[in-house]
């Protein structure tokens, strides 16, 4: 079977994540606002808190985008020269956007692909014992 096709209807993984689909119906419940998922989707009733995603993205992704708002600032810098009022007009909306919109898909992603793969939490069993 191809990993793309959906047997339960569920939509795919990039789409879902790019516009907060629940993992299950495919319908636009994922978020309550801009970075906080829903207790729970609103068509299927799937309980999103099931889910631990965590605020490991946020902290790679506010290095990355902030790499790459540096290195685009600077080369406005050196190309053009504008005023400093210029870069602050440009690059705080910018990186704001940017963050919270790059923080959104993979939130989304992470907690799709934990659904999809029924990732659960692990445990130590101790069954074996000394």
């Amino acid at each position: 079977m191809n990993d793309t096709e959906n047997t339960k209807g569920q939509p795919d993984v990039l789409p879902a994540a790019l516009f907060g689909l629940c993992p299950n119906c495919g319908q636009k419940t994922l978020f309550a606002n801009l970075t906080k998922f829903s207790d729970k989707c609103r068509a299927c009733g799937l309980d999103y808190s099931q889910y631990n995603v965590g605020d490991g993205p946020a902290a790679f992704l506010t290095l990355i985008v902030g790499a790459i708002v540096l290195g685009l600032a600077l080369a406005i810098e050196a190309n053009f020269h504008p005023p400093f009022w210029v870069h602050i007009l440009l690059w705080v909306p910018l990186t704001v956007a940017a963050v919270i919109g790059s923080l959104r898909v993979s939130k989304a992603l992470l907690l799709i692909l934990e659904h999809r793969n029924q990732a659960r939490e692990g445990s130590i069993d101790d069954s074996d014992g000394p």
